[in-house]
């Protein structure tokens, strides 16, 4: 039985899809709220999630890992201030609130943010 690969295309190819993750993820770490569609915020979810769980750890290879992604400052950032604050929480770190349709398109918005 043919199965379907795990996550949302987004209409992009992979690495303008991987581009688009890292600048609303890094946007979501600097704001702790941001504005998007759903479709990309469900994404996203899924991409911060495992972000804050690596910051969560602090260790040196997390460290690394999570600069692959984003500047110094960033990573810092996550590592000193987002990872202990959700050190007691096992999962579920951002809250997705859906709205209503963008005028322009139609498109689904939503409001995503860090609990």
């Amino acid at each position: 039985m043919r199965k379907l690969k795990q996550g949302r295309k987004l209409s992009r190819k992979r690495n303008q899809r991987k581009a688009l993750l890292k600048s609303l993820a890094q946007a979501l770490f600097l704001h702790n709220k941001i504005k998007t569609s759903e479709a990309k915020a469900k994404e996203l979810s899924r991409f911060a999630e495992k972000c804050i769980t690596r910051a969560k750890k602090g260790d040196l290879n997390s460290r690394r890992i999570l600069a692959k992604y984003f500047s110094k400052d960033l990573v810092k950032r996550l590592i000193d201030e987002i990872g202990p604050k959700y050190k007691n929480r096992k999962g579920g770190y951002t809250r997705i609130i859906k709205l209503g349709p963008r005028k322009s398109d139609g498109a689904r918005i939503a409001i995503i943010e860090l609990v």
